[in-house]
């Protein structure tokens, strides 16, 4: 199943990936479709952390999001998906909510791959500080309010402008002493949403497309497979 991507990597590679254990925290818009790519690039271990379940509004822009699936938890939804793709796939769901409070539960130590694709700041902090110097990670910025793809990049955060969720992590990591953290982000200029009456912690939904979360999520999958393969 993997022969047409052995083509370019060489069979040690596929064999090597086939090793890797790789956690990936939110498996909505972002997520998704960063696991997606890394069980058809050949991962072999992966866990999935999410305590969501398929929404209406999902249905834009997540890839396990359809008619049948709203209701359903996005961690089973997920498994499924992997399986019906990658039978051999070793697949491990964590129905949490990662927060500081409960990160103790989860050794970040023993994966080789730490992806970050939660909306929550106080979590992606705690993501940053504790895989700082021991496990590789790469956090997803904002892609809400976007509406260009092309305007995505791969950055350290520091080098980073525009997006607002980043201008908060840098401040953010550098009061904590954190010197590097691997980024997707966009330059785009985030849109303002037109009013909706729906409201989360009392500020407006930001609005989203179908191609900006999902070309985020496959960028931040290139960047995994890459450097686990360096």
């Amino acid at each position: 199943m993997f022969s047409r991507f052995e083509l370019l990597v060489g069979k040690d590679c596929i064999c090597q990936l086939n090793q890797k254990h790789v956690i990936v925290f939110g498996v909505g818009g972002v997520g998704g479709y960063v696991v997606e790519a890394l069980v058809r690039s050949g991962i072999g271990h992966i866990t999935i952390v999410d305590n969501d379940t398929v929404s209406l509004s999902n249905l834009n822009r997540q890839i396990i999001a359809t008619q049948d699936t709203i209701g359903k938890k996005k961690v089973e939804v997920m498994k499924e998906r992997i399986l019906s793709i990658h039978p051999d796939c070793d697949v491990h769901t964590l129905e949490m909510f990662y927060l500081p409070e409960n990160a103790d539960d989860i050794d970040l130590t023993q994966y080789d791959y730490v992806v970050d694709a939660i909306d929550t700041i106080t979590s992606k902090i705690e993501l940053a500080m504790r895989c700082d110097q021991k496990t590789p990670l790469i956090s997803s910025m904002g892609t809400g309010n976007k509406m260009n793809p092309a305007m995505l990049e791969v950055s350290d955060i520091y080098k980073t402008s525009v997006c607002p969720l980043a201008k908060v992590m840098r401040r953010e990591l550098k009061k904590r002493g954190i010197q590097h953290l691997k980024v997707v982000y966009s330059k785009e200029e985030p849109l303002k949403p037109q009013v909706s009456n729906e409201q989360t912690n009392k500020r407006v939904i930001p609005g989203s497309t179908s191609f900006v979360p999902s070309s985020a999520g496959l960028l931040i999958a290139s960047e995994v497979i890459k450097d686990l393969l360096k």
